[in-house]
């Protein structure tokens, strides 16, 4: 064989070999991380532990702007010109 070919599978190999003995020490220190330091949640702060505020459809008021971005933000979606549809109805959930 020639000794290009020769060389270049010996290369070839040496990086194989080499990326994956990085991988594998990679694998077994995260497993060791895991196990010495688990994963522990930080305590509930009374913010986050109280409930979201309910919004009922009195106190919500859309507004013209509103009206409009939704109506530019549908038309780009749909590929159509804003005055091809009319919006009747804003529901929020």
């Amino acid at each position: 064989m020639d000794p290009i070919v020769l060389t270049s599978l010996a290369v070839s190999l040496i990086a194989i070999s080499v990326i994956f003995t990085v991988l594998i020490i990679l694998i077994f220190t995260i497993k060791l991380l895991v196990y010495l330091l688990p994963y522990q949640e930080p305590p509930a702060t009374k913010s986050s532990a109280q409930a979201p505020p309910q919004h009922s459809s009195a106190s919500t008021t859309v507004t013209p702007d509103i009206i409009s971005a939704i109506t530019a933000g549908m038309a780009t979606h749909l590929g159509k010109s804003p005055q091809e549809f009319y919006i009747t109805q804003i529901s929020p959930k």
